[in-house]
């Protein structure tokens, strides 16, 4: 973030805090007086994902496994994100699996992935298929399978206020998905 929008979001964030602690006249106490910034720098932290440049991260390697058609999973990447609509934690981890087809990518390519559309507002559906649908676009395996489990705090922490509760959402493309068999060690693998 530039440091110009990381001062419109002090300046909201003062705003708000102004807002709750009306019963103190407006003024913020000496905890809250460096709030704004520290929250902007958080911010700048959190939604980091979109300046991510997906392309970037996924950079392959053609042929670097020699010919490696068997599924390869990274599984429960740690993943933090804020819904969209109470702009809320959502945490929990992210199963990823690709069969490739003659492109690969180095393994820790799959967790910045996972991250890159995390560090966004997010739903948990759009962000496990983003997921796959980026290492569709850009591998072209024979398959993609990914599966999230997280809680959301918007669920936990106001509303129905029940904890513990997750949240399984998966995505798939080609045999993973249209090969029963496939699917089958996917899901298994991941759970």
């Amino acid at each position: 973030m530039e440091k110009h929008q990381l001062e419109l979001i002090e300046l909201a964030i003062k705003d708000t805090l102004h807002v709750i602690q009306k019963q103190e006249g407006g003024k913020l106490r000496e905890g809250l007086q460096e709030t704004p910034k520290r929250y902007a720098k958080a911010m700048a932290h959190w939604f980091s994902g979109y300046g991510a440049d997906i392309a970037d991260i996924l950079k392959v390697f053609e042929d670097g496994a020699d010919n490696y058609d068997q599924m390869v999973v990274v599984k429960d990447i740690p993943i933090y994100s804020h819904c969209e609509h109470h702009i809320a934690p959502i945490f929990g981890t992210a199963t990823i699996a690709y069969i490739p087809n003659g492109k690969i990518v180095g393994l820790s390519k799959l967790s910045r992935l996972a991250d890159a559309f995390a560090r966004r507002l997010q739903v948990q559906e759009r962000l496990t298929t983003q997921i796959a649908d980026a290492l569709q676009e850009h591998l072209e395996p024979l398959g993609v399978g990914v599966l999230i489990r997280a809680r959301h705090m918007c669920m936990e922490s106001r509303g129905i206020c029940q904890q513990g509760h997750h949240t399984i959402t998966t995505a798939l493309h080609g045999v993973i998905k249209d090969e029963p068999e496939t699917r089958a060690e996917f899901m298994s693998l991941a759970n």
